[in-house]
């Protein structure tokens, strides 16, 4: 497995990190799989910048043949650069392994102010490649902490699972869910909803939960079960 972090590759007028983390999948799909692409929210507080909500995203992707993070860096680097955006300021990690010490990393920044040069600092002393990619270069905050969730399987909302495409919307049945490796769970208890067929909103937009992909739902107003939207 390989953890990629990305965060603060967009502006307000501009394609967000989510369409950013498709399009490097794409880039290199002919020499690696992806697993999952995953929002994480990190602090929401006015002495953060974000250009939203400060959301990073991480990319897992399963090597095709010997296909390595050697040849894998260059491309994503040479992708995320032919997107930049001008107010922007991303940042790049990549990682076969994500020591605890990271992921650590990764709740602190959900949690308080992170300076830049700490995520630079531990990437630095763990080897871990860690870079800036145009503008300020405070997205390495982000992305370093994007790896750090993604590798607890227990953090983040998937935006893309697989090669499965963004098809389902409205009243889904549950049985093809399933089909798509998404567990679906009752809010309150978390136990396995056992209904037929559950109202995914606008976009299926599930949760790594305990090393499973979660869909969480409420009974709603009309009889039948519907998704709730966690981060």
């Amino acid at each position: 497995m390989i953890f990629v972090g990305i965060d603060d590759t967009d502006t307000l007028d501009s394609p967000g990190t989510n369409q950013l983390a498709r399009a490097l999948v794409r880039a290199v799909a002919d020499d690696y799989h992806l697993v999952r692409i995953t929002r994480h929210q990190l602090l929401f507080d006015s002495r953060v910048p974000y250009t939203s909500k400060n959301g990073s995203a991480s990319i897992l992707l399963e090597p095709a043949r010997e296909a390595g993070i050697s040849s894998l860096i260059p491309r994503l680097r040479t992708e995320m650069l032919a997107h930049f955006v001008a107010g922007s300021d991303p940042g790049l990690c990549v990682a076969p392994a994500v020591p605890q010490v990271v992921v650590d990393f990764g709740r602190r920044c959900q949690r308080d102010v992170v300076p830049q040069s700490d995520a630079r600092a531990l990437a630095a002393e763990l080897q871990i490649h860690l870079e800036g990619l145009g503008g300020t270069e405070q997205g390495v905050v982000g992305a370093l902490a994007a790896i750090g969730l993604a590798s607890t399987g227990d953090d983040g909302r998937v935006v893309q699972l697989g090669q499965w495409p963004d098809d389902l919307s409205g009243p889904v049945s549950i049985a093809r869910l399933q089909e798509r490796g998404v567990h679906v769970r009752d809010l309150e208890s978390g136990d396995l909803v056992t209904a037929t067929v559950i109202d995914v909103g606008r976009h299926l937009r599930p949760n790594c939960r305990g090393g499973e992909v979660v869909l969480f739902a409420q009974r709603g107003k009309n009889p039948g079960w519907e998704a709730v939207k966690l981060s």
